[in-house]
């Protein structure tokens, strides 16, 4: 398994339409075989951060993700909302192989 890890940097006055750009992805990635743990927007302390975390069964799986999203209508509007709306400046992005407890026998 592969998480992404996504840290955005915000426009604090567009917060709104960055949850409604974060909506958008969590109905969509699911349809391409992900898992998305959420996303994480700012409460206390730095008001322009926001996080998110989404996972698939391996880095294939993720480029094959990102290649088929590409090309969906939905995927493309979500994209150009974010365009339209500038609702974040910049994101990073980073991949870890998740470690989990082990299930009780």
């Amino acid at each position: 398994m592969i998480t992404c890890y996504l840290r955005y940097q915000l426009d604090p006055d567009k917060l709104a339409d960055f949850e409604a750009y974060g909506a958008m992805w969590l109905e969509l990635l699911p349809r391409f075989g992900g898992i998305h743990h959420g996303y994480f927007l700012p409460s206390e302390g730095e008001s322009d951060v926001a996080l998110a975390m989404f996972s698939f069964p391996s880095l294939a799986a993720y480029e094959q993700y990102r290649k088929d999203a590409s090309t969906d209508p939905d995927c493309q509007k979500a994209v150009a909302f974010a365009q339209r709306t500038r609702c974040f400046i910049r994101y990073e992005r980073s991949f870890f192989r998740p470690l989990f407890p082990k299930t009780a026998a």
